[in-house]
């Protein structure tokens, strides 16, 4: 993992060319929130350079979660929180088979699909609750999931329970923003005490999630 971070240091070139773009892209769009919003930026309208800018993995967590996707078949992969498409990208580069994502609002959801959109990935649009149940119908498993939309307590829980049928011994899932709130804090540990649940990796500003490991249930913290 860290020799991938350490030779892939500057991210992926288009990508990173597309989240330029965006960074200097002061248009104001109107923001949906179906969670707990943003720290940063609370107002509905807001800059898409600031969209950009606090609400976007970086490129470290971007390839963490790339590295990580590509650790399993990733034929069947969801994301939970597309944001702008930076993440999604660097989703899709690990993607075998089809991409998944999901997002709550239309405005952000076209910015993300602005630029060449890689063939692999598929947008859903609208309230989880409402979207997830459809696809995961349309699928025989999951083989990777980034939970990174609402940032709340209910709603992780919510998409964390719904993934657990279609989970199997290579299933990763990960989780955004697991120190964000007190709220996310006691979603976390609910999650690491789980049955079904055999090791987790605490980096801080995720949390990754196995459900197949050959000793005790073990929950690690770690630094990249």
């Amino acid at each position: 993992m860290l020799l991938f971070l350490k030779e892939n240091k500057r991210g992926n070139s288009e990508i990173e060319s597309f989240r330029k773009m965006l960074l200097g892209d002061q248009q104001n769009i109107c923001v949906l929130d179906l969670g707990a919003g943003s720290k940063k930026v609370p107002q509905s309208l807001r800059s898409i350079a600031k969209i950009t800018r606090y609400s976007t993995s970086g490129i470290k967590f971007a390839q963490l979660y790339q590295y990580f996707c590509s650790l399993t078949p990733a034929e069947h992969v969801l994301e939970f929180g597309t944001c702008v498409g930076i993440g999604t990208r660097y989703l899709s580069l690990a993607t075998k088979g089809r991409l998944y994502t999901f997002e709550g609002s239309a405005e952000i959801q076209k910015v993300a699909q602005r630029a060449p959109v890689p063939k692999n990935i598929e947008f859903v649009l609208g309230p989880i609750a409402q979207t997830v149940s459809k696809v995961l119908a349309s699928i025989p498993s999951v083989d990777f999931a980034l939970i990174d939309a609402n940032h709340t307590y209910e709603g992780t829980l919510e998409t964390f329970f719904a993934l657990l049928p279609k989970t199997h011994s290579k299933t990763i899932i990960a989780i955004g923003d697991i120190h964000w709130s007190p709220e996310m804090e006691k979603a976390w540990k609910e999650v690491q005490a789980h049955p079904a649940v055999k090791l987790t990796q605490d980096f801080f500003e995720c949390g990754i999630i196995y459900f197949d490991y050959p000793g005790e249930k073990s929950h690690l913290i770690l630094e990249v």
